[in-house]
């Protein structure tokens, strides 16, 4: 290892034990300051799980960074991953028994632990309860090793014993410690064609952890208790008024006993409303009406400095609303009064609860309309609410996040809001075309619903170019391997369903990178369809050794192939024919080998001497990002790739999609002014930047011309300091567009990293 690598290893070794103690710092203090009993739970839950991290990093039992962290388990267990990728010392499928493993035990009349469980499930009434299960499909895998015992059972009945044999020798050394069994359900598998982001139980479960709105609900008080009992004070104060000034004349006794008929009610209701605490106050008019009446039913005189005090109170309510009963009073008074009867947030919400409690809770809603419509006469009768009112909102967008449809339809209506969003469905949707290899229909449900549990595990922090498992590395999975069909229809769905994903994420999200969940799952895709797609993730540049796998460099030559000779080569000064051949020299080198190489030293050499950081002298995660972002450069981070292999053509256009890009770079550029930690939307505004610049290297001649030619246009629509900030990117486009360099005269290649001061930040 060279000094440099040494020097790499050595600050990643520092920044890998920094971050877990600097969250468990942040933990600590939320659980000791935080005023929230259920948020000091959470915190504490926190410190022990980032304890844990710390402590196994100590002794040895744990090695972040690489597949198998935990020592003594295999990589296909799933572990318990918590920020940032690291893993503590348990797995996902072990703790104490659930509540359906203590059912299965009670009713299989077996001891209530795992290990008896397991032999249960493999004795014949065991293997005929886990058939009933397949044949229904009434089952739920959260995570990926319930679904073993499934398989197990279905291997046995296909008449494959060896391989159900192989796969429990497998299984038995972790039987006493992992749930292999299955999740009963009352539901059915969901239709694979439609996807939910959240689950009616999880919508359920976010309105019911809403509580009422304080300020609305004091506001509210105010209005229908307060305001009306000081109005009655008023008026009796008023009574004592003869010549147009408090206390100009006493009245008789019938006044007093009003006065104290009104001090007992507002006992009771000082009692009852608790939010208001204005008539508390002896400076408020309120309070000072009620104190004075207070003094006065006790048979003791006003004090001067009283007096005054009620005579101002009382002429100002007067001069502000009016006489109690006076027109302008009276409509004052009965606007209040409906805005007051208006129901509250948090009353609908629990009236969306309602409705939401006679679904299945567990799936999404194929049609949210009827839970989010208006308060019809039947519920208004049932809960007090008025008939006709609408739900709020902020409640509507909770329910709509339930909604079950196709992926395009809810990036239609907004429940999709971000690629980040998307790539957390693309499971459920990848899940269904890799389970359609199965020809069986019990295995297809079965290895469907495993592939979402699959894609719920969380990825692990990886150093030196490890790869994250894969579903098919999972035991069952591999024992199932040779009942998947291989032919040419079955690559052509998965083809299909690539290239409409990819169309659907550059489509919408034009100008954000497509986040590493994303594609992962594109690159699932490209294998079952067989495209000869190289897609890569996105690098962290805190911990990047400096080196690339060959994915990159195959990436890279897809994008020479695209681009040769495009505004898209000029601008950031690439020369693609270098890196085709490049490309074809180290393949032809990797066949001469007897091994796979696992980097591509050209490529990293090439994104390192673009950056300016080929003498390898210093470690920066600023010098790290310069490098991955030329390779990111060099690649268009699978935009080339999708467009090259997989064939998506976007509906709206390129022109179209390069326009909003570049609306994306002056949204991001306007929220640097005045902020003291710019550089993270800069980068952010460079990504978009380059996206735009693809777009338009796909544009005819002439549209990429008025394109570019309009850009003045959508800039003048921002404000004007963004105009002076991006004049130099722009003047850079433009000369490169024309065949020149971008970074003559006035003109600067728009970059997101850099090791000095940004000019955008200046």
């Amino acid at each position: 290892m060279n000094e440099n690598a040494e020097q790499q290893h050595s600050a990643g070794a520092r920044n890998l034990t920094a971050f877990p103690e600097a969250m468990r710092d942040q933990a600590f203090l939320t659980w000791l300051t935080h005023g929230e009993s259920a948020t000091r739970t959470r915190a504490a839950g926190r410190i022990e799980r980032w304890q844990a991290v710390l402590s196994g990093m100590a002794d040895g039992r744990l090695t972040i960074g690489s597949r198998t962290p935990v020592a003594g388990l295999p990589a296909w267990v799933t572990p318990e991953v918590v920020r940032g990728g690291f893993a503590t010392a348990a797995a996902r499928a072990e703790g104490p028994l659930q509540p359906y493993e203590h059912e299965a035990a009670s009713l299989a009349k077996v001891p209530a632990e795992r290990r008896a469980l397991f032999a249960y499930c493999l004795t014949e009434p065991g293997l005929a309860r886990l058939y009933a299960l397949l044949d229904s499909g009434r089952y739920e895998i959260l995570v990926p090793e319930e679904a073993a015992l499934l398989v197990v059972a279905w291997l046995v009945r296909a008449g494959d014993v060896a391989g159900a044999l192989d796969l429990v020798e497998v299984l038995e050394p972790w039987a006493d410690r992992l749930r292999f069994m299955p999740r009963p359900s009352a539901l059915p598998a969901p239709d694979v064609q439609a996807v939910h982001r959240r689950t009616v139980g999880d919508v359920g479960a976010s309105l019911s952890a809403r509580r009422p709105n304080s300020a609305v609900e004091t506001q509210r008080e105010a209005l229908a208790v307060w305001q009306p009992f000081g109005d009655e004070l008023l008026a009796h104060w008023l009574e004592t008024a003869g010549t147009g000034r408090v206390l100009d004349r006493i009245p008789g006794d019938a006044w007093q006993e009003r006065g104290e008929r009104l001090l007992r009610r507002y006992r009771v209701l000082a009692a009852a409303h608790t939010r208001c605490a204005k008539h508390r106050d002896p400076k408020e008019n309120l309070g000072i009406l009620r104190g004075a009446l207070e003094e006065s039913v006790a048979g003791r005189p006003l004090d001067p400095r009283r007096l005054g005090l009620l005579r101002h109170a009382v002429e100002s309510m007067v001069r502000r609303r009016g006489h109690p009963g006076s027109v302008r009073h009276s409509e004052l008074r009965a606007r209040q009064a409906v805005q007051a009867a208006r129901p509250s947030h948090h009353a609908l919400a629990q009236l969306v609860l309602r409705r939401l409690s006679g679904l299945p809770q567990r799936t999404g809603a194929a049609d949210v309309t009827p839970l989010v419509s208006d308060v019809s006469p039947r519920e208004a009768a049932e809960t007090g609410l008025p008939a006709g009112a609408a739900i709020p909102v902020a409640v509507r967008r909770v329910v709509e996040a339930a909604l079950s449809a196709p992926i395009g339809t809810l990036v239609e209506r907004g429940v999709v809001p971000s690629a980040e969003v998307l790539a957390e469905l693309v499971p459920q949707l990848v899940a269904a075309t890799d389970s359609q290899a199965y020809q069986d229909q019990a295995l297809r449900t079965l290895m469907a619903a495993n592939y979402r549990a699959f894609r719920n595990r969380r990825s692990l922090l990886l150093l030196d170019l490890a790869r994250q498992v894969r579903a098919e590395e999972l035991p069952w999975v591999g024992a199932v391997a040779e009942y998947r069909a291989h032919d040419q229809g079955k690559e052509e769905v998965a083809h299909t369903a690539l290239r409409q994903l990819g169309e659907l994420a550059v489509q919408a999200f034009p100008g954000t990178l497509l986040p590493n969940p994303l594609v992962r799952e594109l690159g699932v895709l490209a294998r079952q369809a067989d495209a000869g797609a190289p897609f890569v993730e996105e690098l962290a540049s805190d911990i990047f050794m400096g080196a690339f796998t060959p994915k990159f460099l195959a990436a890279a030559r897809v994008a020479a192939e695209l681009l040769g000779g495009t505004l898209y080569e000029r601008y950031y000064g690439i020369d693609y024919a270098a890196v085709r051949n490049l490309a074809i020299t180290e393949a032809s080198e990797s066949l001469r080998r007897t091994h796979r190489a696992r980097t591509s030293p050209g490529f990293a050499k090439l994104c390192a001497a673009r950056a300016g950081e080929s003498d390898g002298r210093t470690w920066s995660v600023a010098a790290n990002g310069k490098v991955i972002e030329q390779a990111q450069i060099l690649t268009t981070h699978n935009l080339a790739t999708l467009v090259g292999r997989v064939g998506i053509s976007p509906e709206p256009g390129w022109a179209d999609l390069a326009r909003r890009c570049f609306t994306a770079v002056c949204l991001t550029i306007a929220r640097t002014q005045g902020n003291p930690r710019p550089l993270p939307m800069i980068k952010d505004a460079a990504y978009a930047w380059r996206q735009m610049v693809f777009h338009l290297s796909l544009c005819g001649p002439a549209e990429q011309a008025r394109m570019i030619a309009h850009l003045d246009e959508e800039m003048a629509r921002h404000p004007a300091h963004v105009a002076v900030r991006l004049a130099p990117a722009l003047t850079g486009l433009r000369q490169a567009a024309a065949g020149g360099s971008p970074e003559a005269g006035e003109g600067r290649r728009l970059l997101g990293w850099t090791t000095k001061a940004h000019w955008l930040a200046r």
